[in-house]
């Protein structure tokens, strides 16, 4: 039997991406009425296009307002749902409130979306929906993600894991559909960008969110403003050291920091990469 599920696998990894995502439409299909938790990021919003061309005004988009979510966000979430005529419903759930959350704990993930699918449950239960789905990726499982412990106890469903589609994959097929999002920059919470045990407060997250926006403002697309304290570490791609190395936009980068509550400003060598506060983690977390 387990060699039969590899082999499974290890067919289904060996598709191509317009396979599997005959795939996913298949499983979305036998779903019934479905919530689709959405962020506006570049694999939720796949998710949703392809479940509304699936089963139509079956599915509600369901985003969370938080001050861990940038307002930017939002407001793309929210356009997108009203372009493509989706029913999109937008709750409050301050993760702040949440009792340990702001300690920062390594399972801080899970505290997180327990909390999340508790509350998007209560609006399925209230519409008659069944299903709830969350638009991770197979790419995903690569990394330390407590969060997956909540999709599993809350029985959330992930079609993007099941048709084992990648990161790359998703984008080339949001091309194809045309998508507004297929070279959007990733995107995670702001609360990632604090090593575990810094205490996270709304006044931090403010300053994360305005830093980064002001990068994304000057021309860098992929980056994350990591909080350490009274230092700004900034991860960012190729282009982004481009644009960021020259010194008259260092100065300005320099200068904003400093208004924003920063003291040191430093830019990580090693540059962008998910999940990077992960790698202070004891190998037995991960």
């Amino acid at each position: 039997m387990k060699q039969l599920i590899c082999y499974q696998i290890a067919k289904i990894i060996k598709m191509t991406a317009e396979q599997k995502y005959e795939i996913l439409k298949q499983y979305i299909s036998k779903l019934g009425n479905i919530i689709v938790a959405f962020s506006g990021g570049v694999d939720s919003t796949f998710l949703l296009k392809t479940a509304h061309n699936t089963l139509g005004n079956k599915v509600i988009a369901v985003t969370a307002k938080s001050c861990s979510f940038p307002l930017r966000e939002l407001t793309e979430a929210t356009v997108f749902c009203k372009k493509e005529n989706i029913r999109h419903i937008i709750f409050n759930s301050e993760e702040l409130s949440i009792n340990g959350f702001c300690y920062n704990p390594t399972n801080r993930c899970y505290i997180c979306k327990n909390e999340l699918f508790s509350k998007i449950w209560d609006i399925a239960n209230k519409n008659n929906i069944n299903c709830i789905t969350e638009a991770s990726n197979i790419d995903d499982t690569r990394d330390y993600r407590p969060g997956f412990l909540a999709v599993h106890e809350q029985n959330i469903k992930s079609p993007l894991r099941y048709a084992k589609l990648t990161k790359k994959e998703i984008r080339k097929l949001s091309k194809k559909l045309k998508l507004p999002t297929w070279n959007k920059q990733s995107f995670a919470c702001l609360s990632s960008r604090f090593p575990y045990g810094e205490y996270i407060t709304k006044q931090r997250l403010s300053m994360i969110d305005s830093a980064e926006q002001f990068l994304l403002n000057i021309g860098l697309s992929q980056v994350r403003v990591r909080y350490h304290g009274n230092l700004a570490r900034i991860e960012t791609d190729e282009l982004g050291f481009k644009i960021i190395t020259k010194h008259k936009q260092r100065i300005k980068v320099y200068k904003q920091f400093k208004k924003i509550g920063f003291i040191y400003v430093t830019i990580d060598i090693f540059g962008y990469r998910t999940g990077s506060m992960n790698e202070t983690l004891p190998k037995d977390v991960k």
